[in-house]
């Protein structure tokens, strides 16, 4: 047998549950107390500053007012009838004379009388009327006698359903002893909605003075105005988001701290090419004005202009082929480096004669397919609007080549300078040149708050800030002695971030202001606005979706030494589309409803319409423009949810 050993029950009571201190369970209900307390102070000066009333709500004139309002907003003007209008008349004495009967406008018809039958002028007595519609409306009018066709308004009546009414009036001051005659106007629809809906029954028709027939009911011009506004609107969003996007997507690689932070580059080159900008965007304008000049004689007709823009890309091609070699074994001497960078150079300067080119032949061949193509005029017309713009940004396009070009230059020099000189000298030569670079820096940033605020001192915006730049460069340059390079990338992600907080901080009804005032009132002072806007907004949202990506694909592709730029296009571009894609298209449904709100302030779009109804009080009419918009957007956050399951 074996021995199993038993063990008595556990008979051990828990032990009691820890009482909490009585101190420490008035402290928290004091704290409980004080907090409501707070709350309560709070909101209370809330109330205050809000100056919370419900004394007009109770007004009845109030009331009145909304009930109105929401009773014309529930009304949209989106479809018009024609009206028949029936006048019916009575004759009346003023004042009295022997006589004097009441009189109708037939027998078993409408008719109306005037009790009493005569009056002085000036008296009150009723029009009363018999056989009407019920519930329609009409205006009496006194017609008096007189050589000139005058009606007097008196009032407006409503028809009770007895097919009645009755209406007071104050009789004018018009005496005469001849028959004076009062009359009732009422009108009344042509048509009804089921013609409207179901146009294959013969709808019921009514013709204008020149007897042309009008189909009733129809599209009122309120409504047709609201449908080529609201799509005015939504090609605003559209050209703003695309505008918005194509900036946004490369800023917002400057804006992610995880690829920036670790961006180090050698103070000789960082200086070489700080110098180098400013003088780079110099021989960018000069260039474009060269190339100006050259193009002027060489531009005669459309088949010149094209001839040009199939050879300009090719000579282009092999020139910057021959520059900047791919796999060069043997380092090439001086004099080949020197003339590589003159070729470059003209290379710039042949690209910006081929940009010249290609908006002077948009520019002819837009006007040429608007004149020819009748109803597809439109697609002349954009061609036509896209070449002057690239003719108005060509100098800013000028500038940045120049500027691209001659910093890669200067890098390239510095990198020559690192690998030819010993490290000493290097360290010696960097200290100078960082100051001349810090110095450069600080006299731009000077020459844009004298352009701001006009300081015309020379001392306070050149030799002032000359000096501060030249000190800060020289101490970057000694702090970074030992190391010889500098970390800019972080420098670069804290100035792209304040740039994009900057302008996201102001609201795109600011922004429109200044761009009405650029460019005029209109839709397109919109789009630069929700443009400008949209650069900012995706920009960080672009950035923050980088910054939270797998960091596992990008230090694999880096292992196998791949460059910065190969690391960005195939490690973190795959990871980033949908997001992006999807941020996109929600930014474009934001603005389509912020086109809205800029309209208030002469951005175009529907918000200029809505804007000029709500201040001439047509409500019906804003109704429509209201519910243009609602659709609208309830659309696109289905068309855009639609999207984001496909693609996304």
């Amino acid at each position: 047998m074996v021995d199993i050993e038993t063990r008595p029950p556990d008979t051990t009571v828990p032990p009691p549950e820890r009482q909490e201190p009585r101190p420490r369970r008035w402290r928290r209900a004091l704290a409980l107390i004080l907090a409501i307390v707070a709350a309560v102070w709070v909101y209370a000066f809330a109330f205050d500053r809000v100056d919370v009333s419900l004394d007009e709500i109770q007004s009845e004139r109030r009331q009145a007012q909304l009930f109105r309002i929401l009773r014309a907003l529930a009304q949209p003007d989106l479809v018009t009838f024609e009206r028949d209008i029936v006048t019916f008349s009575t004759d009346v004495q003023v004042p009295c004379a022997e006589g004097a009967n009441p009189a109708s406008t037939g027998e078993g018809g409408p008719s109306i009388v005037m009790v009493p039958a005569c009056a002085d002028p000036g008296s009150t007595v009723t029009i009363e009327g018999t056989g009407f519609e019920a519930g329609g409306t009409g205006i009496l009018a006194f017609i008096p006698d007189s050589e000139f066709d005058l009606s007097l308004r008196m009032a407006r009546f409503n028809v009770d359903p007895d097919g009645g009414f009755a209406v007071e009036v104050e009789l004018p001051d018009r005496p005469s002893d001849e028959p004076q005659r009062i009359e009732a106007s009422t009108s009344t629809r042509v048509g009804s909605l089921v013609n409207f809906f179901n146009p294959f029954d013969a709808p019921e028709t009514v013709t204008n003075e020149e007897g042309e027939v009008l189909a009733t009911p129809r599209w009122s011009e309120n409504a047709v105005l609201t449908w080529e506004r609201i799509i005015e609107t939504v090609m605003l969003a559209l050209l703003a988001t695309t505008a918005g996007t194509a900036l946004a997507i490369p800023f917002s690689f400057l804006a992610a701290r995880n690829l920036m932070r670790d961006i180090a580059t050698p103070v000789l080159n960082l200086a070489l090419t700080l110098v180098a900008i400013p003088a780079g965007i110099w021989i960018g304008v000069l260039g474009s004005r060269a190339a100006r000049a050259l193009s002027e004689p060489l531009i005669t007709s459309l088949w010149t202009e094209l001839a040009m823009l199939l050879v300009l890309p090719i000579v282009i091609r092999y020139l910057f082929r021959w520059a900047v070699p791919v796999g060069e074994i043997d380092p090439p001497s001086p004099g080949t480096r020197a003339l590589r960078g003159i070729v470059l150079l003209g290379t710039a300067v042949l690209g910006i004669l081929f940009l010249i080119v290609l908006s002077q032949f948009m520019l002819g061949a837009g006007d040429g397919i608007q004149d020819n193509t009748g109803g597809l005029g439109f697609l002349g017309n954009f061609i036509e609007k896209n070449g002057e713009i690239l003719d108005v940004v060509i100098t800013v396009v000028s500038a940045l080549i120049g500027a691209g070009v001659l910093a890669w230059l200067a890098g390239k020099l510095g990198y020559v300078l690192r690998s030819r000189l010993s490290r000493r000298v290097t360290r010696v030569i960097a200290v100078p040149l960082a100051g001349l670079a810090g110095a450069t820096v600080a006299i731009g940033i000077g020459g844009v708050i004298d352009w701001l605020f006009q300081v015309e001192s020379t001392a306070a915006t050149f030799w002032i800030p000359a000096a501060i730049g030249a000190l800060y460069g020289t101490a970057v340059a000694i702090r970074a002695w030992e190391s010889e390079s500098v970390g800019v990338g972080l420098s670069i992600y804290y100035m792209a971030r304040t740039l994009f907080n900057t302008l996201r901080s102001i609201e795109p009804l600011v922004m429109v202001i200044v761009f009405v005032v650029w460019v005029g009132i209109g839709p397109f002072a919109g789009s630069l606005a929700l443009a400008l806007h949209t650069v900012a907004a995706l920009a960080k949202l672009y950035s923050e979706q980088v910054e939270s990506i797998m960091s596992g694909p990008i230090e694999a592709i880096r292992a196998t030494g791949a460059t910065r730029l190969q690391t960005i296009v195939y490690g973190v571009v795959p990871q980033i589309v949908p997001p992006y894609i999807s941020f996109t298209m929600y930014r474009w449904d934001i603005n389509v409803r912020m086109s809205t709100i800029i309209g208030f302030a002469g951005g175009g779009g529907i918000g200029f319409l809505l804007q000029q109804n709500i201040n001439l009080l047509q409500y019906k009419a804003a109704a429509a423009q209201m519910l243009a918009i609602a659709i609208v957007v309830a659309s696109m956050d289905y068309l855009s949810s639609r999207l984001r399951e496909r693609v996304v």
